[in-house]
């Protein structure tokens, strides 16, 4: 649940140049990964063709940055959980990239998509200075890994209220990830988020807000999902559903992972995007449980 709190670090804001920058070099960064059954880069099926939708299985995992609820720090078992939902696309929350000790400086988009030979882009919510002299950057963030080739990715700012900085106050901030990929000729969007997890659910209401302004920009279907902290009955994300709709309302419960108490961990989807299931997927590999669903897409998204 929270956002990379509890750990020590040198206070950093990431100026608007550096933002671009990390954004262009994720971009060009995207990893490469053989064609699969589930790729296919064909045009749109011509308007009013009667074509089938066309099926994307979808996830969403908070990955505690690497470690589960036994707090051993393990990418192999978080890997081994992501391989096992068999998703097309999916959206990963607390993600460290040489972020410290914790996950061994590790950069875990980069490392994941190898394991997965899955395309990935990372978007930081906190870009912070080397912890040595020569280092890399410490970078915490959100992720999407991806089975179709990335046309489009970016790093879109939300309100934050900052974990790394004293007395924070709310202000625009990194680390909404968006992936435009084209599915069997469907332009899809596809959002990773990370929601506030203070009980004040303000920020969160902000935080609705911010990222309905962003997908109000979209064409064709949209897919967002991501760790909420808050329950899709919760009154700060009424407004998703004016716009969105809960794909996996059944699905069962995702926090804490052993013995589940809440479901925060959502995936929603647009208005012509139909679900043929959706499921939790038991594992102690987080201290989350990861959410799939199966998707068919309408013909003619651009």
């Amino acid at each position: 649940m929270p956002q990379g709190t509890g750990r020590p670090a040198r206070t950093a804001r990431v100026a608007a140049v550096l933002v671009a920058a990390v954004l262009v070099a994720a971009v060009l960064s995207l990893t490469a990964a053989p064609a699969t059954a589930a790729e296919d880069t064909s045009p749109a099926a011509p308007s009013g063709s009667r074509a089938p939708a066309v099926p994307l299985r979808v996830a969403t995992y908070n990955i505690h940055a690497g470690a589960g609820e036994d707090q051993v720090f393990d990418l192999d078992r978080t890997a081994a959980a992501l391989r096992d939902l068999r998703a097309d696309v999916i959206g990963l929350q607390e993600v460290d990239v040489r972020w410290g000790e914790r996950s061994d400086f590790t950069d875990e988009a980069r490392a994941l998509a190898d394991k997965l030979r899955m395309r990935v882009f990372f978007a930081p919510i906190y870009d912070l200075d080397p912890a040595a002299e020569g280092a890399e950057r410490r970078q915490y963030g959100v992720a999407v890994l991806s089975r179709h080739p990335v046309l489009h990715a970016e790093n879109h700012e939300i309100t934050r209220l900052s974990t790394q900085t004293p007395d924070p106050v709310p202000a625009p901030a990194p680390g909404f990830a968006e992936i435009v990929i084209r599915v069997k000729g469907v332009r899809t969007h596809v959002y990773s988020t990370h929601l506030d997890y203070r009980a004040d659910p303000s920020i969160r209401a902000a935080q609705v807000d911010d990222m309905l302004g962003i997908l109000a920009d979209d064409r064709g279907p949209s897919v967002l999902v991501g760790d909420f902290n808050a329950e899709p009955s919760a009154p700060e994300l009424a407004p998703l559903w004016h716009t969105l709709r809960d794909a996996a309302p059944d699905a069962g419960l995702t926090y804490p992972a052993i013995a589940p108490q809440k479901r925060i961990d959502l995936i929603t989807v647009s208005d012509g995007i139909t679900v043929t299931g959706a499921r939790t997927h038991a594992t102690d590999a987080s201290d989350h449980r990861p959410v799939v669903a199966d998707l068919r897409l309408p013909r003619g998204g651009r």
